[in-house]
């Protein structure tokens, strides 16, 4: 017995014509079930901000305070199919695209700051 034997229990020959140990089922309820805890724990809840997300550009209206994804807050001054116009500061407006939009303020937030 060495120092390995230790650490490594040492493989022991299966007799010859003997069925062998484990399989069937339990190999695939593995891969399923890493599966299905990856569907909970990663894609359904990044699916549902995404719904939200688009449920709230849908909303979005002229006037709305809006925070982009770079940061930059304003007014929505003008809608367009795929653009927005977003007043920033006074006479001081900016086009970007709707997806930017990330959050959508209370009304009179950005007077307030």
């Amino acid at each position: 017995m060495n120092l390995l034997d230790l650490l490594i229990a040492p493989a022991h020959a299966q007799a010859a014509g003997a069925a062998p140990q484990g399989g069937g089922l339990g190999v695939l309820l593995m891969p399923i079930a890493l599966i299905a805890i990856m569907y909970f724990l990663m894609i359904r809840p990044q699916m549902k901000k995404q719904k939200e997300h688009r449920a709230m550009l849908e909303k979005l209206a002229v006037g709305d305070e809006v925070i982009t994804s770079g940061g930059i807050g304003g007014v929505v001054r003008s809608l367009g199919e795929s653009f927005v116009t977003v007043e920033i500061a006074d006479r001081v407006e900016i086009r970007v695209q709707k997806g930017a939009i990330i959050h959508v303020l209370p009304k009179g937030t950005l007077k307030a700051a």
